[in-house]
């Protein structure tokens, strides 16, 4: 378990903290996460990482010469807002365009998405690698879905090392997409981990038992079996990888492949060695080249027990740039030149803290914003443990929890922004980003979305009508749905946002009131809600489990439902002069 902090809230940020000073030579801190300390060459990409923290040396670890430019941090296995993800990679650009890779989670998906569209905004040439290396996490046919895990190295190093080589954005993408498709991993655990101040796990495996396919972060496997030897577990990560080589790869030739195996945690190095010795001898025997292996802690998960095996199928280019030198604080091959630290000065960094001028119109609206997220705060508070409740039917049950924690962050910061003077968008984009820091997983990162969504439609200079916020109720829904890829009838929060969305619209071009139109809306939201109950589950962690759930209402559906209902009741009182 994880024995060593000061306050657990404070875990993240005094961890980032003693790194950075441990590491002054490689890597700065920034708002988000951290960059290079040296000096790049101009007009290059930047290959800016991220995610959750808790996975060290991904993400920080991973940054210097020859590997990413800067990682974007978030809280304990939560995505990075977008608020990060923008401020690390302004603070990285090279003045040729950013590279945004990370592993192919939702939170991260619908932030690392948001944060693209707002530098590709400002005139920064953006893309984005999504890692899906975990072959336990969805079939072939839907290799798109599948997750990204120890994966996440390879593609990161070669992305980085043609950016190195001074190729332009459109071929790093290219060749870090070409790692993504030659990457396949698989892995198993055999007892979960344990946050900071958590009196238990985040999951256990029955004693005895090893869970295959299980993901980083506790999501269900694909099997249990009794704990093997060193030799059979080799023999199952070995036997299964072959089972499915990429496009292009044959055994037969002689295919040549870098080997990564991986501890999460707790399997440390002479067990991990043992595992390696059976592996290395049956890749052999199979008639695979191994290039420059790598065994040990690659990507982790706190201090769980399992590890993962990673076979990366290399051609020409890829194993140059694999084979090229690096210099990160957890991953260093071969010598790169001596170059300058970076001066402060010349950084593009923007304040997170800042308050742009707002009318005094704005301003007004801000204020009947703030009263929308107390009222917010108050009715998750008053559920949070139903919700919890509802979400352990098939879920991890931490939805109530992870709402309670984003509404009160987005009621604080909101506060706060208020007190300076903030205007109403920059209210919503505030407290946003603070929902989704705080918050973590899904939820947090969809509620993020949705409040910087409004926030970009309703803005800082006018009193926003109705018209408007029906306009950025809309924005909301649509950037959930093209980040998320969620659908109505997958039984999630959108089976809730759109027929809410579609209601307020309707009730507006028929000019009714605001108040009338959210209140119709509201009503709406709470039918869909309930009707949740009869779905079964199409995509997210409760897919696994999806007949378990008949029956029981999306907690997602149901929180936001409770949410427009309380904004309903405010709505009414400013209307009415209360």
């Amino acid at each position: 378990m994880t024995r060593l902090f000061n306050d657990p809230a404070a875990f993240v940020d005094e961890a980032t903290e003693g790194f950075v000073a441990a590491h002054p030579g490689r890597v700065r801190q920034v708002p988000g996460g951290v960059i290079r300390s040296t000096k790049s060459e101009p007009d290059t990409v930047a290959v800016v990482i991220g995610g959750g923290s808790g996975h060290y040396p991904a993400f920080a670890g991973l940054v210097g010469q020859g590997l990413a430019h800067g990682a974007a941090m978030g809280n304990l296995f939560a995505s990075p807002s977008a608020q990060q993800i923008y401020s690390v990679a302004k603070a990285a650009n090279n003045g040729a365009g950013v590279l945004l890779s990370y592993g192919n989670y939702a939170g991260d998906v619908l932030h690392f998405g948001q944060a693209r569209d707002r530098l590709v905004s400002e005139g920064i040439p953006c893309e984005m690698v999504k890692v899906i290396d975990d072959v336990s996490s969805a079939s072939l046919e839907e290799i798109r879905k599948r997750r990204g895990i120890a994966g996440d190295l390879t593609v990161f190093k070669i992305a980085s090392a043609a950016a190195e080589a001074g190729y332009s954005l459109e071929e790093v993408v290219r060749v870090a997409e070409a790692a993504n498709l030659r990457t396949r991993s698989f892995g198993v655990a055999f007892d979960g981990c344990t946050l900071p101040g958590a009196d238990d796990a985040l999951f256990h495996v029955p004693e005895g038992k090893m869970a295959v396919g299980l993901g980083i972060h506790g999501e269900p496997g694909i099997s249990e079996q009794e704990v093997p030897s060193a030799d059979e577990l080799a023999e199952l990560l070995v036997a299964r990888l072959l089972e499915e080589l990429p496009e292009g790869v044959s055994q037969a030739n002689g295919a040549r492949a870098s080997v990564l195996l991986n501890g999460l945690g707790t399997i440390k190095y002479e067990e991990l060695f043992v595992v390696y010795r059976r592996v290395n001898r049956l890749l052999e025997e199979a008639g695979v080249v191994i290039v420059e292996p790598e065994v040990g802690e690659l990507v982790t998960s706190l201090d769980m027990a399992g590890a993962s095996l990673t076979l990366f199928w290399l051609d020409e280019e890829l194993e140059r740039f694999w084979q090229a030198p690096a210099d990160a604080p957890a991953y260093r091959k071969g010598s790169v030149a001596e170059v300058e630290q970076i001066d402060a000065a010349e950084l593009d960094i923007p304040d997170p803290d800042a308050i742009p001028p707002a009318s005094e119109e704005s301003r007004q609206s801000a204020r009947c914003i703030m009263e929308a997220l107390e009222a917010t705060r108050k009715i998750i508070g008053e559920n949070a443990e139903e919700l919890g409740r509802i979400d352990a039917v098939a879920g991890d049950g931490d939805h109530g929890i992870g709402m309670e924690r984003g509404s009160r962050a987005a009621e604080e910061t909101a506060r706060d922004a208020l007190e300076r003077g903030a205007g109403a968008g920059t209210l919503l984009r505030m407290a946003g980003d603070a929902w989704a820091d705080r918050a973590g997983g899904t939820s947090g990162a969809i509620w993020g979305a949705a409040l910087n969504a409004l926030a970009a439609t309703i803005g800082d200079e006018k009193a926003p009508d109705a018209e408007t916020i029906a306009n950025g109720v809309e924005k909301a829904r649509d950037n959930i749905m093209h980040f998320g890829k969620a659908q109505v009838g997958d039984k999630t929060l959108i089976d809730v946002l759109v027929p809410f969305s579609d209601a307020l619209t309707e009730q507006v071009n028929r000019q009714a009131s605001l108040s009338d139109a959210w209140g119709t809306a509201a009503e709406r939201a709470e039918e869909a809600a309930q009707a949740t109950a009869d779905l079964t589950p199409k995509i997210g962690r409760a897919r696994p489990l999806a007949e378990k759930s008949v029956g029981t209402p999306d907690a997602g559906a149901i929180s936001l439902a409770m949410i427009v209902q309380a904004v309903h009741a405010v709505i009414s009182n400013n209307a009415n002069g209360g």
